[in-house]
């Protein structure tokens, strides 16, 4: 018998094998581990499917996995009809995306950076993505929508990393929906790299926030609501109950604040800055404006950059960002910087093709209360400007968290403080704070830079 001949028995196991990997996960409660998507996959073979739709390896995967939702509803003359919303376990949304990295060097090049660790911006993008795919997979039953809907990223709370992620293991990216509101719902996504011992094997967690929007109306269209039954599902309720109801707090809070309050923290964040405008000479060195530290970049939205509604993929936005945002520490801190925190992303308004897009990345305050770890606070605006209307306005920012390598400590590396110049830039420094602390964290951070600042301009005078 020929060796690499196939028995038509075994041919035949072989191709359910294949096609049981590459579906999602609907298995009973308690659910074993879902099948999952390989992210190396797609990139071997031409993509039809959605042309001109973005593509990365991922990317080409989830589209693929998310086309099934599309063409089974496009069948159901019931999709343009109210439906009915229903209840969903977590289990049924749940996703898994595998990067074998171990074993595919082609996938792994295409997120190495030059420091032969892994491209952070791409790890987010595929964040997004994947997010995306689950909150179709909940918005859906029995493989189709219940109505047409355009579902969106609305914020990003948190994206934490835990640990460095090595280019050169295995890697996986985990998630479900947790929690739903009536028209939103958050999604927290775990990427797990372990380790050898089998310890300490979470890398990184995140939590998005989708809503949904009645393709033909563009208003909030209920969704599935959220059935926990494990523990653990119940608990991840919870907080993501907890993180909503902050979030209106926090609004309400702001709405409330006080404006003399806010001016009186405004006029000593400036303290150290009218030193720099009108007695430069005593400024402290240790310190640069805020103007000094600005990057831009722009491009025009390609019709390749697009998901599967039209506009610009989310994901590919947050690369972008975080990108500039890695340079902007880089240059500023004069070493390569590490990535710690996606502290906020807000989608303000949708990015179309065509649309001439800035990006302007601003290094708001530093944190070097810890020498061994000190923190660079970036924000991202992107601007979606219109040159035939002459206008611009914001469509995202983002705010990010980056610290420096320890070995560029080791060689007495020094970061400065970073001091507004005018009030515009004194109260871009404070809604980022608030940005991206909850409100019992809001009055720490910035007492601490008042305080800061203080101490400067007290140093300069003597006193």
């Amino acid at each position: 018998m020929n060796p690499r001949r196939n028995s038509p028995l075994l041919s035949l196991l072989l191709r359910r094998r294949h096609h049981h990997l590459r579906r999602f996960s609907n298995a009973p409660n308690p659910p074993p581990p879902p099948s999952s998507l390989d992210a190396g996959h797609s990139i071997r073979k031409p993509i039809s499917l959605w042309p001109g739709v973005y593509h990365s390896p991922v990317t080409n995967a989830l589209w693929e996995a998310r086309s099934r939702f599309f063409e089974t509803s496009e069948e159901k003359e019931s999709s343009k009809g109210e439906g009915v919303v229903g209840r969903r376990a977590p289990r049924e949304s749940r996703t898994r995306v595998e990067y074998r990295f171990g074993s595919d060097l082609v996938l792994r090049e295409q997120y190495r950076n030059p420091w032969n660790e892994i491209r952070m911006g791409k790890v987010v993008e595929d964040l997004d993505a994947l997010a995306g795919t689950i909150s179709y997979k909940h918005c859906c039953v029995n493989g189709g929508m219940i109505r047409p809907l355009i579902l969106v990223t609305a914020s990003v709370d948190r994206i934490v990393l835990k640990k460095p992620i090595r280019v050169d293991s295995d890697l996986r990216i985990e998630g479900a929906v947790t929690w739903v509101g009536r028209s939103s719902m958050e999604i927290q996504l775990e990427v797990v790299q372990p380790t050898q011992d089998l310890s300490d094997s979470m890398a990184l967690i995140a939590n998005f926030t989708f809503v949904a929007r009645d393709s033909e109306t563009g208003k909030a269209s209920p969704i599935n609501q959220v059935q926990p039954e494990t523990e653990q599902e119940k608990i991840l309720w919870e907080e993501a109950e907890k993180r909503n109801k902050m979030r209106k707090m926090k609004r309400a809070e702001q709405k409330k604040m006080n404006d003399d309050e806010v001016a009186s923290r405004i006029d000593k964040l400036l303290a150290e800055g009218r030193v720099f405008c009108d007695m430069p000479a005593l400024a402290d060195r240790d310190s640069i404006l805020m103007k000094d530290t600005c990057l831009q970049n722009s491009l025009i939205c390609q019709p390749q950059q697009r998901n599967i509604h039209g506009r610009i993929f989310g994901g590919f936005l947050m690369r972008k960002a975080f990108e500039l945002a890695f340079s902007t520490a880089y240059a500023f801190a004069g070493g390569a910087p590490r990535f710690v925190e996606v502290d906020h992303v807000d989608f303000v308004k949708p990015v179309d093709v065509g649309n001439f897009l800035r990006f302007k990345s601003t290094i708001l305050y530093t944190e070097t209360a810890d020498p061994t770890k000190p923190l660079i606070n970036i924000e991202v605006v992107a601007h979606v400007t219109r040159p035939e209307e002459r206008s611009s306005e914001v469509s995202n920012k983002f705010y990010f968290t980056f610290t420096v390598r320890p070995e560029a400590l080791a060689d007495r590396l020094k970061i400065r403080n970073v001091v507004p110049a005018t009030e515009e830039e004194a109260r871009q420094v404070e809604i980022g704070v608030r940005a991206t602390c909850t409100l019992d964290e809001v009055v720490v951070p910035c007492i601490m830079i008042v305080i800061c600042f203080s101490i400067f301009v007290l140093g300069f005078y003597n006193i």
